[in-house]
């Protein structure tokens, strides 16, 4: 008798726990599903904020999704490109993302955050998402490179318009800064680093963001230990049409034994002094 009353009391405690997990399990399941109305806030509040939205419509796409992932590189948040009520709650407390130096029209590309920040002249931002380079080795024409992003401050010094081929894939509407190195539109932009050096952008954004970088416009390119002001090319328009000039035959690529950029022999393609490598 008793061993059947501790039998029945054990059922009874097993049921009712696995019943407050799926009560449980359910309720966090419905917390993170929004309504159209709470997603269109979400994406009205991070246009707000300056990411870089599709259409505020209550329709999570691939717009707004990659907005969502700009704001959480920014900040370092978890890159889940969710929306759920935790991340509106996050988005309704945030600030603006500051640029590293406001004062003047460029664009800054932090690498520490995978994040591209189109800046205009009283500071305010509009923020991509990137994909820049792995680091890593790899083999370009029978030659051993690394995948770098230079760091530095550099010029858009050539731009191409529509789809470009080169020797390691293919880039969309490209604007060049260094070398073959190139901010461009790519149809992978992972949440990491993944390209061969270039600055790797979404597809959905890439021709206004063409129409933004004109030639002549001040990139930075930084992580948190190297920065370098663009403030004196901004106010002196000869320095700048000159390091625009010397980004134009400067070939960044990085050999493993040196680890330094080589300066190589450009072929001219077009009219134009780069190495299209792309990617």
């Amino acid at each position: 008798m008793g061993a059947n009353l501790k039998t029945a009391i054990g059922f009874l405690l097993t049921t009712c726990l696995l019943a407050l997990f799926a009560s449980s399990t359910s309720a966090g399941k419905t917390e993170s599903r929004l309504t159209r109305l709470q997603i269109k806030e979400a994406e009205t509040r991070l246009s707000e904020l300056g990411y870089w939205t599709g259409k505020l419509d209550g329709l999570f796409d691939q717009a707004s999704r990659s907005a969502l992932i700009a704001f959480q590189k920014w900040e370092l948040r978890s890159v889940t490109g969710e929306v759920t009520m935790v991340e509106l709650e996050a988005l309704r407390n945030s600030v603006p993302p500051r640029p590293r130096e406001p004062g003047y029209e460029h664009v800054e590309v932090d690498l520490d955050r995978q994040v591209l920040l189109i800046v205009g002249p009283a500071g305010n931002v509009r923020v991509l998402p990137v994909s820049t380079g792995t680091n890593n080795t790899f083999m370009n024409e029978g030659q051993e490179s690394i995948a770098y992003t230079p760091r530095g401050r550099f010029v858009v010094y050539d731009k191409t318009f529509g789809w470009e081929n080169g020797a390691l894939g293919s880039v969309y509407y490209a604007n060049y800064i260094s070398g073959g190195v190139a901010i461009h539109g790519s149809l992978d932009v992972p949440t990491r680093p993944a390209s061969h050096g270039c600055i790797r952008i979404p597809m959905f954004a890439a021709r206004e963001v063409s129409k933004l970088m004109t030639i002549g416009t001040i990139v930075l390119v930084y992580d948190k230990v190297s920065f370098v002001s663009g403030k004196e090319w901004a106010s002196n328009p000869k320095l700048k049409e000159a390091a625009m000039l010397n980004n134009s035959i400067i070939d960044y690529d990085y050999s493993p034994e040196m680890n330094k950029p080589k300066i190589g022999s450009d072929k001219i393609t077009k009219a134009r002094l780069k190495t299209i490598r792309a990617d």
